[in-house]
């Protein structure tokens, strides 16, 4: 008997003793739960502050929530002897692209107000937001003509077979060297002329160009009867003219003829192809809507794709051009001097 109660209270020692170690320990675990709360709310917040920041940044939002489209670097400078005003394209950084791809072919034409229909085209610089120019211009303007003369140049994204984007445009006001924000492009400039699209093909091994005149758009809607002329001409002496066959009344007519003549290797620098769309006006005899002309002596797009025919001996180049007031071509072509570009294989 004695030894049946002795184990009894053993039994109900050991299970008091259990009891509160459990109890123990569920009171010792408590706590660092609290803490383990504290810290997880602490995460959140630092990672919410994290997500706003970049929304507060502005984006690309410049000073006044202007857009940022790029630099031009120019320089500005009259001569009142000889009364020219100099101007000098740099370069240009940070443009934006406004193609899918993330790049530009930028070229800029630079222009006075007083003189329409003149201006000066760049080179076109090849995949790249940042183009170094490094071009200089001359016009001629009176001293009594400088308050009413204003300077633009556009910066353009060249298409080969689009119409050319522009990128933005500055109006500076003062001779000085300084950089300018690119603004925005506002209205594409007029041009009336429409422009053309051609393409070029060199065969050195048998001294043989090939233009074709693919099509020509934006034309006049009172001319009638539009057709392209092709005339090389080789040191400023004219060759014999090529047409294609008239179109009726049309602003956008499909062409697609093309003229092969024979220039041997070594004069092909000197030959500048004269490319033109003529038409019938309201004087009912035909006369020229505007002209383009690929050579090795022009400037922008069209030195460009002549440079590109050279560069791709025997491979079609089409492009489409600005067609420019027949007489500013006429007087361009008297004046400018040769050029060379390189040849293939040279």
């Amino acid at each position: 008997m004695a030894i049946a109660v002795t184990t009894g209270v053993l039994v109900v020692s050991c299970l008091l003793c259990a009891l509160c170690c459990c109890c123990c320990g569920r009171r010792r675990r408590r706590k660092p739960r609290d803490k383990e709360a504290v810290g997880l709310g602490s995460a959140r917040s630092t990672t919410t502050t994290h997500l706003v920041q970049p929304e507060a940044d502005g984006g690309e939002l410049g000073l006044g929530g202007a857009q940022q489209r790029g630099r031009l670097q120019l320089s500005l400078e009259y001569d009142s002897g000889s009364q020219e005003i100099q101007v000098g394209l740099k370069q240009a950084v940070d443009l934006r692209a406004r193609g899918p791809g993330g790049t530009a072919d930028p070229y800029a034409r630079i222009s006075l107000s007083a003189q329409a229909g003149r201006g000066h085209e760049t080179k076109v610089h090849r995949g790249t937001l940042c183009p170094g120019f490094d071009e200089t211009c001359r016009f001629r303007v009176p001293p009594q003509e400088l308050p009413r003369t204003a300077l633009r140049v556009p910066v353009l994204d060249s298409r080969r077979f689009s119409r050319h984007e522009p990128l933005g445009a500055v109006d500076p006001q003062r001779v000085l060297e300084l950089w300018h924000r690119l603004g925005p492009p506002g209205t594409a400039e007029a041009e009336p002329a429409g422009e053309l699209c051609v393409s070029l093909r060199y065969v050195p091994s048998s001294g043989q160009p090939t233009a074709a005149v693919l099509e020509a758009r934006d034309l006049s809607l009172g001319l009638a009867e539009p057709y392209g002329k092709v005339q090389p001409s080789l040191s400023q002496r004219k060759w014999k003219t090529r047409k294609t066959s008239p179109r009726k009344s049309t602003a956008a007519p499909y062409l697609n003829e093309a003229f092969a003549f024979h220039v041997p290797f070594g004069q092909v620098q000197r030959v500048d192809l004269v490319l033109a769309v003529w038409a019938r006006g309201a004087r009912l005899r035909a006369e020229p809507v505007g002209k383009v002309v690929p050579s090795a002596r022009a400037s922008g797009p069209p030195r460009q794709h002549w440079a590109d025919m050279l560069a791709h001996a025997r491979r079609p180049i089409a492009q489409w051009h600005r067609l420019r007031p027949a007489r500013e071509v006429d007087e361009a072509l008297a004046l400018r001097p040769h050029w060379c570009l390189p040849l293939p294989g040279s």
